[in-house]
């Protein structure tokens, strides 16, 4: 893949984007499942994107129902190579107050029933994930958040508990002594599966509230997320439309080695894959079959 695709993953409250032109639909299908939602191609100022809905339209999807490896895999199939991923999230500290961007370059993984892995069943990979997020990507993004004057954070750290439940006084404890900065329930392992396939990865995750570690703010409330969260969904459709236009305009990836990050990853010989697991993961390592001179 020589040329870069940018996609986007809404969350909460972001299930379509109205700034779009020129509209298609890709109904996708994966040899993990079937994805969230269709894919939606479209322009932004002549720049073609992608956009997947996590949850759904209409929100049908709990964070334990989604099924990362599909998303990831679609996105693959269209060749994508590039992710930002817009959550929503509670914040673990005072000074990350409600409509602050956060854009996360950590993740703690309290994730309990999820498949985390393409590498299974006879082809065995292990993917570094000491920096799991791009930092190109990472400083655009900043500068984007500079230039519309939106309140966010440089840096941080991201724990992704299963849910659907909103966590305990004792856990949201429990986080901030780990220094978590925010805390989700999607990010893992849409995180790691990105890497896994080659991906590069940006997490802005959006404050909606305090999480229930604090007696001086209110318990989580539904009511305070939503209002909230509308807020920070029009600031997303900005955030997107001005990130889609210089994304294109000769961003810099080469220090970057996402894109070949299986050559150093995977342990299991070619000669000794199973051959079912290959069939199934051929999209996912198209380049390494190619590159590598890897037989079928």
């Amino acid at each position: 893949m020589s040329k870069n695709k940018l996609a986007f993953i809404g969350g909460s409250g972001i299930y379509n984007l109205d700034i779009l032109t020129d509209i298609k639909e890709h109904d996708l299908k994966s040899a993990f499942g079937n994805p969230s939602s269709k894919i939606i191609e479209g322009k932004i100022n002549k720049n073609l994107i992608y956009f997947l809905s996590r949850h759904g339209l209409g929100h049908r999807l709990s964070p334990s129902e989604i099924n990362y490896r599909a998303n990831i895999d679609c996105f693959k199939q269209l060749e994508v190579t590039d992710i930002i991923s817009l959550s929503a999230v509670g914040s673990l500290r005072n000074e990350l107050d409600p409509e602050t961007f956060v854009i996360v370059d950590q993740f703690i993984d309290r994730t309990i029933n999820r498949k985390k892995t393409f590498f299974e069943n006879g082809i065995v990979a292990h993917v570094p994930m000491a920096q799991p997020t791009s930092k190109v990507l990472m400083d655009l993004s900043k500068n984007i958040l500079e230039d519309l004057k939106i309140k966010y954070a440089y840096g941080g750290t991201y724990l992704a508990m299963e849910g659907p439940q909103f966590s305990s006084k004792a856990e949201s404890i429990l986080y901030r002594s780990w220094d978590c900065d925010v805390i989700g329930m999607t990010n893992m392992p849409e995180a790691k599966l990105a890497r896994e396939a080659e991906i590069r990865y940006a997490s802005i995750s959006m404050v909606t509230d305090y999480d229930s570690w604090s007696s001086e703010h209110d318990d989580v409330d539904l009511q305070m997320l939503l209002d909230t969260m509308h807020k920070n969904v029009e600031k997303s459709k900005k955030f997107i439309e001005n990130f889609s236009t210089k994304y294109f305009a000769n961003v810099d990836f080469k220090l970057d080695n996402t894109s070949t990050i299986l050559d150093t990853s995977i342990v299991t010989q070619p000669n000794n894959w199973d051959k079912n697991t290959a069939k199934k993961l051929s999209n996912i390592l198209k380049r390494f079959i190619k590159e590598n001179n890897v037989s079928k």
